[in-house]
């Protein structure tokens, strides 16, 4: 099933609605991270094609048939994408985990349906944005004046690793519900669901150059879209050094930019919680995925009196968690994305050890074969060390005592980072306070990661710019 799968999946860049070689003719090979083996190769495109796909997306942007198209047609088109998703959620879902090695179950519970709802939800959007009218003063005489909501144009979207599915169907369907067209920027390691979803919305009926896929590396393709002048927007999803770039590559032509970026999240627990959830609900929020999440709450922060116990519990569910191929049925836990990443997760394994951590569990590489690492446990931790403040994305956890909830609070602000954070009591009041004097984007409360396409999502400081999906989100596409 899997060899047909990957027999059969694209891997050309669309552009304008024709499939396509890099000009050049280079490929960049795509590895299993289970297997290490290599299983399939994509075009490495560059500038010239960006520009292709841009003046393709600009030509649909502006044609009839997609700005003149009915927002109640755009909806339902944007509900076919969805149904047609639904109709391929195992293909999807075992491309998905071939591609970056996440347990094929887990893809099907997650990826594929925060997939399809993320268009579902955007449909009902198309038919529903409206401006206002506006009470103008001035000098007492009568005037009618309005605003409008209009899609800002053509978006050059750039997506990660980790959840490529998911995390592209949030800007496609985004851009297309505010009457925007799009470029898409897959990340190179893990184009192949991409491909296959841009194939997908032009079986439901999308019109072609409304979405165009160039693969490629991020310092090629990614400069490039994010340098163009013809691009109104840019939306980028990674790391926020990259972020960082992205911003100043935007500046030319003053593109509106959307980044969701690094996070370091705080699991903070006090000594009210129920501690039946707390041990197997901050292991899975940072252990799930591998800790390959930009929320991943990689920071336990436990109040004194039951610093042991919780730490004795993350760790004894740690250990229960099965590493393996993501497409064997028992797999928990997958490998890391690439050679690189691996080496990176275990350099801060050895760092932590180094600046005098406390490893209770994990550490090391897991197997012969793939870029397995055990999940892994610190405790006794500080501030100034790497695997506190750094984001490592791996399954990493720092664990760290506090006495007060001041104490907690200064903890977990200490970082460049406020993407999210999850707080563990029984105490309403006390968790109320704590979601409002935490500095981040999401907060949650006895449990952590709960994603919808209705809440905005985004971060504080470093963490990003902007909010991704919800109206907030899809209001970003619009001037």
């Amino acid at each position: 099933m899997s060899d047909l799968i990957l027999k059969n999946c694209r891997k050309q860049s669309l552009i304008g609605g024709q499939w396509v070689n890099a000009y050049s003719g280079e490929t960049i090979d795509v590895e299993d991270p289970a297997s290490e083996e290599i299983i399939a190769a994509i075009p490495r495109c560059g500038a010239d094609e960006v520009d292709a796909a841009v003046r393709a997306a600009r030509l649909a942007f502006e044609s009839a048939s997609w700005s003149r198209m009915r927002p109640i047609d755009r909806g339902r088109l944007l509900e076919s994408i969805a149904r047609k998703i639904e109709d391929h959620a195992d293909e999807l879902a075992l491309l998905e985990s071939i591609d970056t090695g996440k347990a094929v179950a887990f893809a099907k519970m997650l990826d594929i349906p925060s997939t399809v709802e993320v268009f579902r939800y955007m449909s009902g959007w198309c038919s529903k944005m409206h401006g206002e009218t506006l009470p103008v003063s001035f000098d007492g005489r009568e005037y009618h004046a309005y605003t409008r909501r209009d899609p800002v144009g053509v978006v050059g979207a750039i997506t990660p690793w980790n959840y490529p599915l998911a995390l592209g169907a949030w800007k496609i369907a985004s851009a297309l519900a505010a009457g925007c067209t799009v470029v898409l920027k897959p990340a190179e390691l893990t184009s192949l669901s991409s491909l296959r979803l841009a194939e997908l919305c032009l079986e439901a009926g999308l019109p072609e150059g409304v979405l165009n896929v160039v693969t490629g590396y991020g310092h090629e393709v990614g400069k490039a879209l994010a340098l163009h002048n013809d691009v109104n927007k840019v939306t980028f999803t990674g790391s926020t050094a990259v972020g960082k770039q992205i911003a100043e590559y935007s500046l030319g032509n003053m593109k509106r930019v959307t980044l969701e970026l690094g996070g370091k999240s705080p699991s903070i627990v006090f000594d009210d919680a129920d501690l039946e959830r707390v041990g197997p609900g901050a292991a899975l929020a940072i252990f799930f995925n591998s800790g390959q999440i930009c929320f991943a709450a990689s920071r336990l922060l436990v109040q004194e009196k039951v610093y042991d116990q919780v730490v004795e519990a993350v760790a004894a569910a740690a250990q229960t968690f099965k590493l393996g191929n993501g497409r064997d049925a028992d797999t928990m836990l997958g490998p890391l994305v690439s050679r690189k990443q691996q080496e990176r997760v275990l350099d801060y394994c050895a760092s932590g050890v180094a600046q005098g951590a406390e490893l209770v569990t994990g550490g090391k590489r897991h197997g012969d074969k793939g870029y397995f690492v055990e999940p892994t446990v610190f405790a006794n931790t500080n501030p100034s060390m790497k695997i506190v403040q750094e984001e490592i994305f791996g399954p990493v956890v720092s664990i760290m005592p506090f006495k007060e909830m001041d104490d907690a609070l200064k903890l977990a602000n200490d970082s460049i980072y406020g993407l999210a954070a999850n707080v563990w009591t029984r105490d309403i009041n006390k968790a109320h306070k704590m979601a409002a004097r935490l500095e981040a984007g999401s907060v949650w409360i006895n449990c952590h990661g709960i994603i919808d396409a209705a809440a905005p999502f985004g971060g504080f400081k470093q963490s990003g710019w902007g909010r991704e999906v919800s109206a907030e989100g899809l209001y970003a596409y619009t001037e």
